[in-house]
């Protein structure tokens, strides 16, 4: 029994003590890390509904089409030709475009998250650049096996993020200043792409061009073998810094005081953010604009504080697939899906400049 104040007696909990509660200044982390808003869980259940009905979409239309029914029983069963058109020729690149997407989409919340700024995706920096430049580089010495391509995509990406890391260093990074020294380094990546690109001989620059618009008509299961699991590996190491991400949320000071190292925190979600940028430019090139807009959509959808890491990757899924719908389908000639990416995300990008100058 426990005595109160005024001398009466008030049954123990269980355990032996009472429950303690929160000081003032103490900040109420507890919900995040026991408790998913009900209305985030809504939004991935819608968005995912979405990503099987375009994915069975996707999966019907083509040169041989097929109806919804016909899809569902050539994936669960042995259906000859159709089996074939469906497991073989169009669910690679119905896989690739979600699994791919996700990987932007979650690319997208990091950056955003460690900039504090709508503008922080890393096509935006220019960590997609980077990557695509380490393609054209050993494209132009002559090494285009996949293994090749996809190396120096990740290696390039990583090289990439590091050296802006360094030049927006003063004394740690800040968010503004490290999308300023990205945007800068973009320029001067776009200016080497284009060198090397008329360096090439004129069919090897065509094909290289048409690949740096970003395409997923390319992909094939065994493509799918390296990224897939790059891209899983990468997703756990987010599920591991997604805590220090929170607590960077809250600013350095309250992050230090709760013990997350800082540098090596913002450190280490830039590379784990830029290798799922550059497994994706490794294996369909550089898809530009869903790293910048699904983390946003996605933040919208589930009315949160900050960007929604789950949601964000569920939204770069639907918006891949959908564009790449409309890029195989909507005109006469099939186009890289990166095109439509542009479209839309320029779209978004003017939309979002005017709404922040209205702000202003």
């Amino acid at each position: 029994m426990s005595d109160t104040r005024d001398g009466g007696h008030v049954p123990e909990p269980a355990g032996g003590q009472f429950p303690t509660r929160p000081s003032a200044g103490t900040p109420a982390l507890a919900p995040w890390r026991h408790r998913i808003p009900r209305r985030m869980i809504i939004a991935c259940a819608v968005i995912c509904a979405a990503c099987v009905a375009i994915s069975l979409l996707a999966l019907s239309l083509g040169d041989y089409p097929l109806s919804i029914p016909e899809v569902v029983s050539a994936l669960f069963g042995d259906q000859g030709f159709a089996t074939t058109v469906v497991t073989q020729w169009r669910a690679p690149r119905v896989v690739a475009g979600l699994v791919f997407g996700a990987a932007l989409g979650l690319s997208g919340a990091l950056f955003q998250t460690l900039t504090d700024n709508p503008l922080g995706s890393p096509d935006v920096i220019g960590f997609s650049t980077g990557s695509y430049t380490g393609v054209l580089i050993v494209t132009t010495l002559g090494a285009t096996s996949a293994a090749s391509t996809s190396v120096a995509a990740v290696v390039a990406g990583i090289i990439t993020a590091l050296v802006i890391y360094l030049l927006a260093w003063r004394g740690g990074v800040q968010g503004f200043r490290l999308i300023v020294v990205g945007i800068a380094a973009t320029a001067m990546l776009t200016a080497v792409n284009t060198f090397l690109l008329l360096r090439m001989r004129t069919e090897v620059a065509m094909s290289a061009s048409i690949w740096g618009a970003g395409t997923l008509s390319l992909v094939s299961w065994a493509k799918l073998t390296f990224a897939m699991p790059a891209a899983a590996l990468l997703v756990a190491c987010t599920v591991l810094l997604a805590r220090p991400l929170r607590q960077l949320e809250l600013g350095n000071d309250t992050a230090l005081a709760h013990g997350t190292r800082v540098e090596s925190s913002r450190l280490a979600i830039l590379v784990v953010g830029v290798g799922l940028v550059a497994v994706v430019t490794a294996a369909v090139g550089p898809i530009a604009f869903i790293s910048l807009s699904a983390p946003q959509v996605a933040r919208r959808l589930a009315r949160s504080a900050g960007i929604p890491l789950l949601t964000s990757a569920f939204t770069g899924a639907l918006l891949l697939v959908g564009a790449d719908v409309v890029a195989q389908h909507l005109t006469t000639n099939p186009i890289p899906v990166g095109i439509v990416t542009i479209v839309i995300g320029g779209a978004y990008l003017l939309a979002l400049l005017f709404r922040e100058a209205r702000s202003l």
